[in-house]
């Protein structure tokens, strides 16, 4: 969601256009309140996705939970990026084995992903390590501008496949890259804190085909 001030920056938007397209995006998009009985029954339709690990599902209550942005912060080498990968296959498990039963995007800022990584996780689960890669569309990010064009464009691609979960790794580094100095912090933080709300809406707009927005960040 954008405000009337951001829309109006956009080259050929008159503030009088803008007022058409808000009071159209109201009329499709409700966005006001809700009963607290229809806020419950929405709560009733979260599941949560197995880690791959008992003690850590223990720990979130059942494991990572749908509806929901979950962030994964630590150190180097702490397991963030191997708990990404389990996830890609566990979020392809049937409800009944603690999974999400759908598609996987990753968005790799890094290089991390390794697909070789996925193939020993999905035989552990008795799974085609063919099919489960396929499973999976990624994406390798470069920069925190083309990062941002790829969470649009995989908003389309949501509205079409059933996918379930959406990892990025990690959401910070590519920030950290093109924004350097404390001269650079503050419009760091700004367009850090626009994009990062960015990725909170695609989880909430396309709740009926993701259901899980997972962000790695170092410590």
């Amino acid at each position: 969601m954008h405000t009337k001030k951001s829309l109006t920056n956009i080259k050929g938007l008159s503030e009088a256009k803008v007022d058409k397209i808000l009071e159209a995006a109201e009329k499709i998009v409700h966005v006001g309140y809700v009963t607290g009985n229809e806020v419950l029954q929405k709560r009733k339709s979260v599941v949560r996705i197995t880690t791959g690990s008992q003690a850590l599902d223990e720990l979130l209550g059942g494991g990572i939970e749908t509806l929901a942005i979950t962030e994964a912060f630590g150190e180097f080498r702490t397991g963030k990026t191997q708990i990404a990968h389990t996830l890609c296959v566990a979020t392809q498990l049937p409800l009944s084995m603690h999974g999400g039963n759908g598609k996987v995007a990753y968005i790799d800022t890094e290089g991390t992903f390794r697909p070789d990584r996925i193939v020993p996780i999905a035989e552990r689960y008795g799974m085609d390590p063919n099919a489960v890669l396929d499973n999976i569309v990624y994406a390798r990010a470069y920069t925190h501008e083309h990062q941002f064009n790829l969470l649009l464009g995989l908003a389309a691609k949501m509205t079409e496949e059933p996918f379930r979960l959406l990892i990025v790794d990690s959401i910070t580094a590519l920030f950290r890259v093109d924004f350097t100095g404390r001269g650079e912090l503050a419009e760091r933080q700004v367009l850090f804190s626009e994009k990062r709300r960015s990725t909170d809406e695609v989880a909430i707009w396309f709740t009926y085909s993701m259901d899980v927005v997972c962000t790695f960040m170092p410590s």
